[in-house]
């Protein structure tokens, strides 16, 4: 089986600790390569060379910048004697998702594994959390998390789609996973209160979408809800799913670009 290309976005925090801890609880099964990359948040004005030199526009001190950029590579270097010299340490300068999202593209990761505090309230209306923004705009598989998962079982992942439409999708990291660790997949499709599906209908969909995305061991499930993240919460307090896999973009019905964020930031 293929390796994982997998980026651990790190600002030193437990949070980071326990992206790390999840990913080594992945390696088990499958074969991963690790990156752990630190964003320096700079303005624009600020940039780096290949061999590490600081330049600015002259209004921000660049001694200072070097001094702080030292700092964060003595932190990544840690990283590599307190986890082994086979991961592999990276520093960007620049805004931090967008360079996440650019280091993930450049350097073709398979996935995105970010702890995160989550976001409640006015900050959550205001600005969100980092993994939420990311999942937003990443076209790499974001997998989120809020505490330590180390000792996580992975048998049940739930896909939460609108199955009414079945299409092929990339879910190429999910395969693994379910290969890899012998589980099983629960299709979840969400109905609201206002529209009234033929559930056998939407199950011949949903083995539709079974046959062009080639899956075979899953069981189907509609819930009815008020919304997508309702929905899931109350579904996995009935069935305890280990793994949420659900796109940023819903097609259709209640779906809505919110539900994914709402669910990591909560």
């Amino acid at each position: 089986m293929n390796g994982l290309n997998v980026v651990i976005p790190t600002d030193f925090s437990v949070q980071a600790e326990y992206a790390y801890l999840m990913v080594k609880n992945l390696e088990t099964k499958i074969p991963i390569n690790i990156h752990f990359l630190h964003v320096m948040q700079v303005p624009e004005t600020v940039t780096m060379d290949v061999e590490g030199n600081i330049f600015t526009c002259g209004e921000i001190d660049a001694e200072y910048v070097e001094t702080q950029r030292d700092i964060a590579q003595r932190k990544l270097n840690n990283l590599k004697t307190l986890y082994g010299d086979n991961i592999k340490v990276h520093l960007k300068l620049g805004k931090i998702n967008d360079s996440i999202l650019e280091f993930s593209k450049e350097q073709k990761m398979d996935l995105i594994v970010m702890g995160t505090k989550g976001a409640f309230g006015l900050k959550e209306k205001l600005s969100g959390s980092s993994a939420q923004m990311l999942a937003r705009k990443s076209t790499t598989p974001v997998l989120s998390l809020m505490c330590d998962r180390s000792d996580l079982q992975i048998n049940n992942i739930l896909l939460v789609h609108d199955f009414s439409k079945p299409e092929k999708l990339d879910l190429d990291v999910m395969h693994k996973m379910i290969e890899s660790f012998s589980c099983k997949l629960h299709f979840l499709h969400i109905l609201s209160d206002k529209h009234h599906s033929n559930v056998a209908a939407l199950s011949q969909k949903a083995d539709e979408f079974a046959q062009l995305n080639h899956i075979q061991n899953y069981e189907f499930h509609t819930v009815n809800d008020k919304d997508v993240e309702s929905g899931v919460v109350h579904f996995n307090q009935m069935q305890d799913m280990d793994i949420i896999c659900i796109g940023t973009h819903g097609k259709g019905g209640i779906f809505h670009t919110s539900a994914t964020e709402k669910l990591i930031n909560h």
